[in-house]
């Protein structure tokens, strides 16, 4: 199933245009509160009219502004769950599921056994939702967005409200119905950790444009922008200016220390450019520069750090020239280096992860 989306409108004084393809995956959509994300749900919900645009669902044209199709959200064919999730408080989880069906009760209900089952809510059906947990809540909205069979789920931060165990639950319930129906899924969400592990392809919006838009894993490693790098989590960005060619890469120098990037990009020399590591890609180790073999070595000290559960985050401040580093530590690394009994060590900046941006005019 393919969806093309392709829109364009104002909502005050909110201008929005953007446009993307999605095909048998799960295309996220990420960034701040009031970035236009909900709305592309909207829009393709058919629940907001751009004033310009093309969008197919199933390459069946749902609204085209040239020639004037606009379909009501009933003939749309997608699914569409919300944060809120607008379930019949006076229906049980069999009515709410089958709601829009058409048929007789009895018939309704025996076509959605089969669903309510890969939903792990067999024996629910006579109940009420307000006897479920949170978690039963969310799968039966899954369910009753699923029950027309569609080909396209909307989800606008479905589990945003919901406990730590349950998102992880849902999230693995979401990949696998997608995997076993073949779905196309769009899926909207302001939380990095969530983007990460759901995102077949990634969106990044802001002020009602999309920056980026690619395989997750390019978009996390090789942002295009300085804007983007600090959208999805990238700690360290750093501003430098090139000094030198490599066969493999550019030498870049930040706050008086040479690094290099490894990359096919040759901006010239002289030109301010932005590098961009994640806290992850930075090594510890032990020694000095002068005793160690390698490139993109600083000796650098801890001056702060905080424990996040299964990692430590520390800041570190380079010895003599450099830039202040953060750097991610998963807890049993930590452990085994002996990181909390040693505030000196020798940071690694790996070529390979050095991601080289062109400056952008702002950011100067």
């Amino acid at each position: 199933m393919t969806l093309t989306f392709d829109a364009q409108l104002r909502l005050g004084p909110f201008e929005y245009n953007a446009a993307f393809e999605a095909d048998q995956e799960i295309v996220v959509l990420f960034g701040h509160s009031g970035a236009g994300k909900s709305v592309t749900l909207q829009a393709i919900a058919g629940l907001v009219t751009p004033q310009a645009g093309r969008i197919e669902v199933a390459r069946r044209v749902v609204f085209d502004s040239v020639s004037r199709v606009n379909l009501p959200p009933q003939q749309r064919g997608v699914g569409y769950v919300v944060q809120e999730l607008a379930l019949f408080p006076h229906m049980t989880v069999a009515d709410n599921v089958a709601f829009g069906l058409e048929g007789a009760k009895r018939d309704r209900h025996a076509q959605i056994r089969p669903l309510l089952s890969r939903l792990g809510l067999d024996g629910f059906e006579e109940r009420m939702p307000g006897t479920l947990s949170g978690g039963q809540r969310q799968r039966v909205a899954l369910g009753r967005a699923l029950a027309r069979d569609v080909p396209l789920l909307l989800l606008d931060e479905p589990f945003s409200a919901l406990d730590e165990s349950l998102r992880r639950l849902l999230r693995a319930e979401l990949l696998r119905l997608r995997a076993e129906l073949g779905l196309t899924v769009v899926f909207v969400t302001h939380d990095l950790r969530e983007a990460h592990l759901l995102a077949d392809r990634l969106a990044v919006f802001d002020g009602g444009r999309i920056l980026q838009f690619d395989r997750r894993d390019e978009v996390f490693r090789h942002p295009r922008s300085r804007r983007i790098a600090e959208l999805v989590g990238v700690a360290n960005v750093l501003g430098g200016r090139v000094i030198g060619h490599r066969p493999d890469g550019v030498t870049v120098e930040v706050d008086g220390v040479a690094l290099l990037a490894t990359t096919d990009q040759r901006p010239a020399v002289g030109s301010e450019v932005d590098l961009a590591i994640r806290a992850e890609r930075v090594n510890l180790r032990r020694g000095t520069v002068a005793d160690t073999d390698g490139v993109n070595l600083l000796e650098a000290e801890i001056v702060e750090e905080h424990a996040y559960g299964a990692t430590h985050t520390l800041w570190l401040e380079p010895a003599g020239a450099g830039p202040r580093i953060e750097v991610e530590v998963p807890s049993r690394p930590y452990e085994v280096l002996g990181v909390a009994g040693k505030r000196a060590w020798l940071l690694e900046l790996p070529p390979d992860d050095l991601h080289v941006m062109a400056r952008a005019p702002e950011s100067g």
